[in-house]
């Protein structure tokens, strides 16, 4: 475990998180661009998504204050074809009323840290651009732009932009 400066402890993730983690999750998915979901996700279907970063031997936390679950990190598969396996897509989300205070960075080292550096080569975040907040955590992290697609997502009827950064672990 971790703790950082606004005393928010760093733990992995347990199972019975997936209904707090959806609870996040949902409002980016019920109420702005972030997510290209268009529904909700379950308690069921989350706790599957985090069974499945669990089996595959990923790192998956969770930042608590007070006992409340306030964001979450994780890396999963990038894409599926055998020659991409070192390359891991990242996962973050705080909670809408916890998003100050440098609690995203304080996930994201936890997991830097976390990652198996003999099995990853190189980290990819995708982003709903415009995003100022997550660019910059990024960024901050050693991150950098990779590529920028125009018009490839579209939610609440608009045509919306991603770009991938990476950040290469050697």
């Amino acid at each position: 475990m971790m703790e950082n400066k606004n005393t928010m402890t760093i733990r992995p993730v347990t199972l019975q998180d997936a209904r707090v983690i959806s609870e996040i999750y949902n409002y980016y998915v019920e109420h702005t661009v972030y997510s290209f979901e268009m529904a909700p996700v379950t308690e069921a279907e989350m706790r599957q998504r985090i069974d499945s970063v669990l089996q595959a031997d990923l790192p998956f936390c969770v930042g608590e204050e007070n006992g409340r679950v306030v964001g979450f990190c994780y890396v999963h598969p990038w894409k599926s074809r055998a020659a991409y396996q070192a390359s891991l897509e990242t996962t973050i989300y705080l909670d809408k009323d916890f998003l100050e205070g440098g609690r995203g960075q304080a996930l994201y080292e936890w997991l830097l840290q976390a990652i198996d550096r003999q099995r990853v080569h190189t980290l990819i975040a995708c982003i709903t651009l415009p995003n100022p907040r997550s660019t910059r955590l990024h960024e901050r992290l050693g991150f950098q732009q990779v590529s920028h697609f125009k018009a490839v997502g579209r939610k609440f009827d608009t045509w919306l932009d991603i770009g991938d950064w990476q950040l290469m672990l050697e």
